[in-house]
């Protein structure tokens, strides 16, 4: 058993989603044209003393530019699990796509928490070719050099150990500086993959994603998923719509909007 000061609570909040079909989210396409949604989520770690939130969504600019469906803003979306954002003072940043970083503003008193290599990919040379940069909105990546200047990034370099029973690991691949977190629950460590995996058939079918920066290296991180993770439930994509339906309703009123992730349910037939 764990102490107690090394567990915790996480959450799943959803705040957009969008339209979208199987053969867009695999390399190669899929032979099966029906829909596959996407969802996307910003996550809340809960600790006896300390609350951590990873990733910051986007908002009303990035909704309509990119054509995505705002269901409720970052800020509501934390309130639904009791987590106020202007509040929060450390989140972790797994990549800087715009939908991960867009809703930064949110968290006017955090320090955000970056790898190394993202930085650098993100201000380089690889973002003059548009099939790399088209998932980055300049805009939030300029701020976040701001950030920088005003002591409010804190860099790591590969895994790292952010508090008793939290890290952070580099798997790069969807982008170069990707990280994933890892959690220790009550029911053993948890990991939340983010863009690692989008879905959980891409990592289960060894099946990625076609934004990739790095394909191998994409691959390579689905194997580290299920190694950090203490059971395979417990890897939870970054933008699968099962998850609400996976693990148990963060409170009554919230189905469809916000899971517990350290407690799951049995897995669906056939999963």
């Amino acid at each position: 058993m764990a102490d107690a000061s090394t567990v915790y609570q996480v959450y799943a909040v959803k705040y957009a989603e969008r339209d979208a079909r199987r053969a867009e989210h695999f390399i190669g396409g899929d032979p099966h044209d029906t829909p596959m949604p996407m969802d996307y989520f910003v996550w809340a770690i809960v600790g006896p003393d300390k609350t951590w939130v990873v990733d910051t969504g986007f908002g009303e600019v990035d909704a309509t530019t990119r054509q995505r469906r705002l269901v409720r803003t970052v800020t509501d979306a934390l309130a639904t699990v009791g987590v106020e954002a202007a509040g929060v003072s450390d989140v972790i940043i797994t990549h800087l796509h715009y939908d991960h970083v867009g809703g930064h503003h949110e968290f006017p008193n955090a320090r955000f928490h970056l790898q190394d290599r993202e930085m650098a990919f993100a201000t380089g040379r690889h973002m003059a070719h548009r099939a790399l940069n088209h998932a980055f909105t300049p805009s939030h990546v300029a701020d976040m050099v701001l950030f920088v200047h005003e002591g409010r990034v804190v860099f790591h370099d590969g895994d790292d150990e952010l508090a008793p029973g939290l890290t952070v690991h580099r798997v790069g691949g969807h982008t170069d500086g990707l990280q994933v977190v890892r959690v220790r629950t009550d029911i053993g460590w948890l990991v939340l993959a983010s863009d690692a995996t989008h879905y959980y058939e891409n990592f289960k079918a060894e099946r990625p994603f076609p934004i990739a920066f790095d394909v191998g290296a994409m691959l390579e991180a689905f194997d580290t998923l299920q190694r950090l993770a203490d059971q395979p439930e417990l890897v939870v994509p970054g933008h699968d719509p099962l998850v609400l339906e996976r693990f148990e309703v963060a409170h009554a009123g919230l189905e469809g909007v916000a899971v517990r992730l350290d407690r799951p349910l049995s897995a669906p037939h056939g999963s």
